[in-house]
């Protein structure tokens, strides 16, 4: 029997799911009811026992009852500059232990009120009454996020796609330098937007999905230019004849890559990668170099010794950490302090990657705001890890066990989605006063002008999937979203960063409106921005929403070139993606071309007998308020392939295409530099000098 077909939950299994903040419907026609089984499974994994009706009834009455003997809540967020009023009983005696020294003394009263004036940053409230004590951490956050100095526009890259004729088989951090560079420099652009550069997880084959790392916090060291490296340049004997074999490895397999039809190897590259980095790791470092070194230790503390470890025991047991020795499938296993001294090597190294990362991801964005950037780097956050991966292992005490996130059935795909990341437990991050998630987020701000943070809705609520159900068999778990924002202010402020929010699909009503409330930008693709509310035409220009970051396209849809000649079409038909017959999906999509010729001519952007064509949709782009005009670097060259094409495996050779022309012929870094197309958007997309500060 489907989901939407089963007998509605019983009401008190309903009333014990609301209590943890699960959905017991979600939206659809007339509102489709959760099934008891997913709901059943959902609450199992936030720790709460309902498999029978006792069961319901005692965890409830359990809820209840501790609801009403706490003093303070797990973790309180508020926002400087508003009173905020705490449910504490009326002789409760509290005060603040500020983040930087000293106390702050609230008065006792009927309802107790934290000032206004309490400065930002993550301080201690504690509560006394009738002899009881409690503590809860409280988090004090900015109202708003930095802001952006200004319109600009600026390109969308796949790094691993961006090629020099320096690399060594995929885009680097040097490459990224040098595309910041030219295009900050030389064309005017204000900042570049990668995919995210996090850990993936080890191990031939290897996922090549970004999204699907083993580590948000640490970024992976298959991005390294190896001869940035400071101690290249002291290799001797051996070890330079040594590298230099390697280096005409690499050209060879960089030579493969820009072949006609070629393809990133990610495994190939990271085989040479690490054992030049093994050579780099063994020349011994100056005393300035070694300082900087344990000083970047120290600030990541026990974050960094975590990852290192998993790295180095994934090296000996394999990449899934649920398949190990029982006493290492924990950071607090009885086995691991002595699996780490064993591993000592090992973890050593890996720790000095994480280093040699950090510091070419400073450097590149240090390259993009000397040339010129007021922007810089902007940097991308996946919605989730792998399970199999690092951050589930280290940080499986506040994600979800047993659940994979996704997305319910909807108008675009009636089977719903799994993506395979487990969730953050919402209780248990609160309960660790949301540290885990800054530690992320402090990581993620700490090189970037913007943050890029990939389905951003999922702040306030994600679809639980429970291993093993379909993803029509899921439920919305809430977040405490005044938390998840406030934390995200706070980190953002202190990194002095702005954010952007991918919200494109099945946005909940009020969320975009809050987002942007609180200085967070939003994403708005060309095709898709359409007045909905009346007949569903193409919105004009002037209502689009200001703060955007504004595309003609992204890495899971069409290019440009291959929506102007219908390939996309073509390309999902030979794959077997398409849902009606080929020539119906082809009049649907030259319909909508003709809907966009016949607007651009009305607008004056486009003559009675001109084509449609790239630079005019970016025309019109640049005819909105939109705060960020993105550019997906493969339009200058024409490619019609998508980096990832949703619904396929092994069908397609997802996030592994270099940039390439309308031939398929791979194009480098250093000829991009040399396309027309490049100077003729600079002209078009120059905008306005930067706005005064708000």
């Amino acid at each position: 029997m489907p989901a939407q077909d089963a007998p509605p939950p019983p009401a008190e299994l309903v009333a014990l799911a609301q209590a943890y903040g699960v959905d017991a419907r979600y939206p659809g026609p007339g509102g489709q009811a959760v099934g008891a089984r997913t709901l059943v499974a959902v609450l199992g994994a936030l720790g709460v026992a309902a498999e029978t009706p006792e069961e319901v009834r005692e965890s409830l009455e359990r809820h209840r009852a501790e609801q009403q003997s706490k003093l303070l809540p797990p973790c309180v967020v508020v926002r400087q500059g508003r009173r905020t009023a705490l449910d504490v009983p009326a002789d409760a005696r509290l005060h603040v232990e500020l983040e930087g020294g000293g106390s702050w003394e609230l008065p006792r009263g009927h309802s107790h009120w934290l000032p206004a004036d309490l400065p930002l940053g993550r301080h201690v409230l504690k509560a006394e009454c009738s002899g009881r004590r409690e503590q809860a951490p409280l988090i004090v956050a900015p109202q708003r996020l930095p802001q952006l100095p200004g319109r600009s526009w600026g390109f969308l890259a796949q790094l691993y796609s961006v090629l020099s004729d320096r690399s060594w088989g995929m885009g680097d951090l040097g490459d990224l330098s040098e595309l910041a560079q030219w295009a900050g420099a030389g064309l005017g652009a204000g900042f570049v937007q990668i995919n995210p550069l996090h850990q993936g997880l080890p191990g031939t084959p290897s996922d090549p999905s970004p999204y699907r790392p083993s580590s948000r916090r640490f970024a992976d060291p298959v991005h390294l230019r190896i001869e940035a490296v400071p101690e290249y340049a002291y290799l001797t004997g051996e070890q330079r004849a040594e590298a230099g074999d390697l280096t005409r490895r690499a050209a060879r397999l960089r030579d493969e890559v820009l072949a006609h039809d070629g393809l990133v190897d990610r495994d190939a590259v990271w085989a040479l990668k690490r054992q030049a980095l093994q050579l780099l790791h063994e020349v011994s470092r100056g005393p300035g170099r070694q300082a900087a070194y344990e000083e970047f230790q120290r600030r990541e503390g026990e974050w960094l010794h975590r990852n290192a470890l998993w790295n180095a025991l994934a090296e000996v047991h394999g990449a899934d950490w649920h398949h190990w020795p029982k006493g290492l499938r924990h950071p607090n296993g009885p086995h691991i302090e002595q699996a780490a001294k064993e591993l000592e090597t090992q973890v050593e190294f890996h720790r000095w990657l994480a280093w040699q990362v950090d510091q070419q991801l400073a450097a590149a964005q240090r390259s993009a705001r000397e040339a010129g950037m007021p922007v810089g780097l902007i940097h991308d956050l996946a919605v989730g890890v792998h399970p199999d991966g690092a951050d589930a292992w280290a940080l499986q005490d506040v994600l979800a066990g047993g659940i994979s996130t996704g997305a319910p059935p909807d108008a675009f795909n009636a089977h719903g989605q799994d993506w395979g990341l487990p969730p953050w437990r919402p209780d248990a991050l609160a309960a660790a006063g949301y540290a885990p998630y800054a530690e992320l987020l402090r990581a993620a701000t700490r090189h970037a002008g913007a943050l890029r943070i990939d389905h951003v809705m999922g702040l306030f609520r994600l679809w639980w999937v429970p291993i093993g159900h379909p993803p029509t068999e899921g439920a919305y778990v809430r977040y405490d979203a005044e938390a998840m924002l406030g934390v995200l202010a706070l980190e953002a402020h202190r990194s002095g960063t702005a954010v952007i929010g991918e919200d494109l699909g099945t946005v909940e009503p009020g969320v975009r409106e809050e987002l942007a409330a609180r200085g967070i930008l939003g994403t708005s693709v060309l095709w898709f921005e359409r007045d909905w509310q009346a007949d569903g035409g193409i919105l004009p220009p002037d209502r689009w929403r200001p703060g955007c970051l504004a595309t003609l396209t992204t890495h899971d849809l069409p290019s440009t070139a291959a929506r102007l000649s219908g390939e996309h079409v073509e390309l999902r038909h030979r794959l077997g993606l398409l849902a009606r017959p080929l020539p119906e999906e082809q009049q649907e999509a030259a319909a909508e071309l003709a809907d966009w010729r016949a607007e651009l001519v009305s607008r004056g952007l486009l003559g009675p007998d001109e084509p449609l064509s790239m630079p005019v949709l970016y025309r019109f782009l640049r005819s909105t308020p939109a705060e960020l005009v993105g550019v997906w670097l493969p339009d200058l060259v024409g490619d019609p392939r998508p980096q990832n094409l949703p619904g396929t495996w092994d069908q397609y050779p997802n996030w592994r295409l270099p940039v390439a022309d309308g031939a398929g012929d791979p194009v480098t870094l250093d000829r991009l530099a040399t396309t027309p197309a490049a100077r003729l958007l600079a002209h078009l997309l120059a905008l306005p000098s930067p706005k005064p500060p708000r």
